[in-house]
């Protein structure tokens, strides 16, 4: 990759309104604000932010919610639009699958829009989940489509 890039699983207060920023770039993401991003990292049970060394700006971002047993469910991963194709996002999703708090953890799911589902078989994800379907109960307009 050629550009240094630190992981942490933590996001400290000063980096809060930065990642709102970064989130705020995403379709479901636009309407988040610094006081539910720290709602939100206080309430998941891991988080993975990627800083872009050189410019101490944070690029990447993923979480998980888990019972670190049946199930661990990935959410909100995203890298910043300026970033993408440069790899973080495989960085992202390596800190994520091979944490070893989950290493026990019987299923990893996620959702994802279908042109993403190549980038995700690389970690062993599949669309082939039985019949199960997602179902969503939300009263947000934005997550009844999406783009």
């Amino acid at each position: 990759m050629g550009v240094m890039l630190t992981t942490d699983f933590t996001v400290p207060q000063r980096r809060v309104q930065d990642l709102t920023d970064l989130m705020r770039t995403a379709w479901w993401m636009t309407d988040r604000t610094p006081a539910d991003v720290h709602r939100l990292l206080d309430n998941s049970d891991l988080v993975v932010a990627i800083t872009h060394d050189s410019t101490d700006r944070l690029v990447g971002f993923a979480r998980v919610l888990t019972d670190y047993v049946y199930v661990a469910l990935v959410l909100d991963v995203i890298v910043d639009e300026s970033h993408r194709g440069s790899g973080i996002g495989a960085v992202l999703l390596d800190a994520v699958v091979t944490h070893p708090a989950l290493a026990d953890v019987r299923s990893v799911e996620l959702v994802c829009r279908p042109d993403l589902i190549p980038f995700y078989r690389r970690w062993g994800f599949t669309e082939q989940v039985g019949t199960s379907r997602l179902m969503r109960r939300t009263t947000d307009p934005r997550l009844t489509d999406g783009p």
